[in-house]
């Protein structure tokens, strides 16, 4: 609760609002989370980064803000094959595990190793060193039925509406 109030107090203190007309602490972690311009969003909250020939790919902030503390991270190994919508690995927090599905579908070419001993960095970094893994991807056309930031961001509010 403490930090439930010290957040309100720097929100108000920012002029920060949250969107909506309901009290401010359930909905508190809308006005901290990022969403990121340049990105891919998945309905299930990962994000993908496509470089090149290369995918980057993550949990986002709103997900790792509602896991809470990440204690343990499973990816898989270089090689392996992913498909879209389907899990790849899991995140383990102190609240709960959670498996981690593909934006889109190819072949690992790398995995974030500082996760095995820094399992931290998705809630601290999760769009920079928090990243899980990057692939290959097989259908660079999957890329057109994620999210875009705004509609992401519009996914969000209403999923915690619901909620």
């Amino acid at each position: 609760m403490a930090l439930k109030l010290w957040a309100s107090s720097t929100a108000n203190a920012l002029k920060l609002s949250c969107s909506g007309s309901r009290p401010p602490f359930p909905s508190i972690s809308r006005c901290f989370s990022s969403v990121l311009d340049g990105l891919k969003y998945s309905k299930s909250h990962e994000w993908v980064k496509h470089e090149g020939s290369v995918a980057t790919i993550g949990i986002t902030d709103h997900a790792q803000g509602h896991l809470g503390e990440v204690v343990f991270v499973e990816v898989p190994e270089s090689g392996t094959s992913v498909s879209q919508g389907s899990s790849f690995g899991a995140v383990e927090s102190v609240k709960a595990t959670s498996d981690v599905n593909s934006p889109i579908s190819g072949e690992v070419v790398e995995v974030n190793t500082k996760l095995t001993e820094t399992p931290g960095l998705i809630n601290s970094s999760p769009y920079e060193d928090g990243w899980m893994i990057k692939i290959k991807p097989s259908s660079p056309s999957e890329l057109e039925s994620l999210l875009g930031p705004q509609e992401y961001k519009k996914h969000c509010e209403e999923e915690d509406a619901a909620h």
